[in-house]
């Protein structure tokens, strides 16, 4: 993966031979209670097409009906199987890893407890109960109280640990708040173990999103390159990652091998804009990207032209770092590829 570079002609469509979109939550289609703008029209747009429109969320804290309620607030048509989360993905591995009908020990809310439920679980928030299993999701309620328990009950190894996500941070109307991977490394911390991990950038969650959705071709548009990226290089989709949410420009420029994306846009409208392809000179030391232009000598990157659209800058300026194969440490940036 990485950004698209020379084809047929100078431009590419980043839905081009696309049958199925999806799309993360927090940062691209909305922030905190507001959509984002730009986002609603485009993926109504999306679903006028004709592709297949679904959504992913590792926030595990709202059932897939109230996921579709607060989307179709928006005005975009969306129904609770057009929802993926990560307890349903964390279901698809709990099948397998614990009997029918066994006790789980739910660290979460109403999203991560109805999904346990849904597959025939039976749900306790004790360790007394001797559970053949830790489910843990991020709720605004969870506290030590339910930490403790799951250390508890994690305290016997053959108890299984499954997370939904390890999402580090999470985006909410006050700005960046704790994530459910800060959760899941308090209990780490306390019984020197790791969980199996069900969302994104894990595989399971987008292997239930391209079995329910019965797609062939499908691209995914996330905001952050450890999470959303990262997940659908893994997933083998086509990786779209759009500026509005954590990760920015200067994230792109230093993206590692394997969550490098294959287009970058600035807002949703962009999806059906034509996309400039990136032109490296003879000698590799200049990335053109439609009028913006980048220039590397030895550990120097240089902005050479602004060009008139702003998002060709860090197109090119990540092209060309990607191409150089250099740590981002190692090189001298010019902050005009990332202010």
């Amino acid at each position: 993966m990485g950004l698209f570079r020379a084809s047929k002609g100078d431009f590419v469509q980043p839905l081009d031979g696309v049958d199925a979109v999806l799309a993360d939550l927090d940062g691209v289609v909305y922030q905190g209670p507001h959509p984002i703008a730009h986002a609603v029209e485009s993926l109504t747009r999306v679903v006028e097409s004709g592709r297949r429109t679904g959504y992913i969320t590792n926030n595990a804290s709202r059932t897939d009906v109230q996921v579709a309620e607060h989307l179709s607030s928006f005005g975009l048509s969306v129904a609770p199987e057009d929802v993926v989360t990560s307890p349903q993905a964390a279901m698809r591995l709990l099948v397998d890893l614990v009997s029918p009908g066994a006790t789980i020990l739910v660290v979460g809310g109403i999203g991560l407890v109805s999904e346990v439920e849904k597959a025939g679980f039976t749900v306790t928030r004790s360790a007394a109960d001797k559970p053949a299993a830790v489910v843990q999701g991020f709720a605004p309620e969870v506290g030590w109280t339910q930490l403790a328990e799951a250390s508890f009950a994690l305290s016997d190894p053959d108890v299984v640990w499954v997370a939904t996500n390890t999402d580090w941070t999470i985006p909410v109307a006050g700005g960046i708040a704790p994530g459910n991977g800060t959760l899941v490394s308090a209990v780490h911390t306390a019984v020197g173990r790791l969980p199996v991990v069900a969302g994104k950038p894990e595989v399971p969650i987008f292997e239930v999103a391209k079995e329910r959705f019965g797609a062939q071709n499908t691209a995914f548009i996330g905001d952050r390159l450890d999470t959303d990226t990262l997940g659908a290089v893994r997933a083998g989709l086509r990786a779209i990652h759009v500026l509005t949410g954590i990760d920015r420009a200067k994230q792109l420029l230093a993206a590692p091998v394997g969550s490098r994306p294959d287009f970058i846009l600035q807002d949703l409208r962009q999806l059906f804009e034509p996309y400039p392809v990136a032109r490296v000179s003879k000698d590799g030391s200049e990335t053109t990207v439609g009028t913006a232009v980048v220039r590397m000598s030895g550990h120097v990157v240089k902005l050479v032209a602004a060009g008139e659209n702003p998002v060709d800058v860090v197109r090119a300026g990540s092209t060309a770092i990607w191409n150089s194969g250099l740590s981002i440490h190692a090189l001298d940036v010019d902050p005009a590829l990332y202010s």
